[in-house]
């Protein structure tokens, strides 16, 4: 008689889908036997990393036979002088979505509920249903807002919150839409949220943000003690490949996450790239000018199609083609070009294109415009 192991695996486990990254290149080529593709699935930098990220790989790669320092700690010291916080108050992930789940494993069980909004991020929902949680749903505002269309309600939010709610997730900006809360709407958000529910602020596409909607980190975890702020060095530092990211927090909320972290979850090069890329404030601010000419051009382009686009803060654009965007995500991938659809989000109408250089750009935009005939 054959084992199901289905069976022995926990109920949350049972019931979980699998997250689907972007197509990579190398599977699209070798699928349909063609070159020269380009990605904008997965918001990636365009740029690549900063040449002082490379330069502290090359430096280190021949000691990559020894452990690396499992806390982190001249990583943990140089960003917690960055944002002027406790030392004692950093956690590293390997990238911001091991900190999700560090904070689901800390403070979500059976019989705990968590919180997040239609339309977030889809490592929420897979990090609380693993732990056996159950997931409070927010509606996100409706496709005709007038400002923020697909955004997070913070009422909703708010009223989506029991007398179970140990975490509530936020995303700012939001991925997959690229809408967010401006900082005064937060604040209030923060201000009504129960101090014993740990607010997580995903702020994985906050150096893309406009100056006027940054915030001053410090004084908001001073002013909360149970917000724990994600950062992630995957998007405008360019270093996804390597996996690393980080929670800002209290102290206390930190040794709860270093309690469940695994001793060595960042690797050697990943801390010493990252320790380099937080150098180069040069390579910060080309890559937030290209991707404001890039944001500009796609949704000028997309617009005079006559396709509307969410507004966004982050390194991406989510178009609404008004029909099912699955053929024209195939019709696209025949051209080279990749893109991510987003009907695991409840969005089948929509694609969402990260801001690629002038050159990605345009080509997406003649293929996409090939593809619409």
């Amino acid at each position: 008689m054959s084992q199901s192991f289905q069976s022995l695996s926990t109920p949350g486990v049972q019931q979980l889908k699998p997250y689907i990254p972007g197509k990579p290149i190398d599977e699209l080529e070798r699928e349909l036997g063609i070159t020269n593709s380009i990605k904008l699935a997965s918001n990636e930098n365009p740029l690549g990393p900063s040449e002082k990220a490379v330069a502290a790989i090359r430096a280190h790669c021949e000691s990559v036979n020894f452990y690396p320092d499992g806390g982190g700690y001249k990583l943990r010291k140089k960003i917690a002088e960055k944002f002027q916080i406790d030392y004692a108050g950093i956690t590293l992930g390997n990238g911001s979505n091991d900190i999700l789940e560090l904070v689901a494993r800390a403070f979500l069980d059976a019989n705990t509920s968590a919180v997040y909004s239609e339309y977030a991020f889809a490592v929420y929902p897979i990090v609380v249903q693993a732990v056996g949680a159950a997931a409070n749903i927010a509606r996100a505002f409706s496709l005709e807002h007038e400002t923020m269309p697909l955004g997070h309600d913070p009422e909703a939010l708010l009223n989506s919150i029991d007398e179970k709610t140990r975490v509530i997730f936020i995303a700012n900006p939001n991925n997959p839409t690229g809408t967010w809360l401006e900082p005064e709407v937060m604040k209030r958000l923060l201000d009504d949220i129960p101090g014993d529910v740990i607010v997580v602020l995903d702020m994985a596409y906050n150096e893309y943000m406009d100056d006027s909607l940054q915030i001053n980190i410090a004084a908001w975890l001073a002013s909360y003690p149970n917000l724990v702020i994600t950062g992630t060095f995957s998007k405008i530092y360019a270093l996804a490949g390597l996996r690393i990211g980080y929670a800002l927090s209290s102290p206390e909320i930190a040794d709860l996450l270093n309690r469940v972290r695994q001793p060595f979850n960042t690797s050697l090069l990943a801390q010493e790239a990252a320790l380099a890329s937080l150098d180069d404030e040069q390579h910060i601010m080309k890559s937030v000018e290209l991707n404001n000419s890039g944001k500009s051009y796609l949704k000028g382009a997309l617009n005079e199609m006559g396709l509307s686009c969410l507004p966004t803060m982050g390194n991406f654009i989510t178009v609404n083609l008004r029909r099912n965007a699955q053929p024209v995500y195939d019709a696209l991938l025949k051209q080279g070009v990749i893109v991510r659809p987003v009907a695991n989000y409840n969005m089948p109408e929509f694609l969402r294109i990260t801001i690629g250089t002038a050159e990605q750009n345009k080509r997406m935009i003649a293929s996409l415009q090939e593809v619409l005939k």
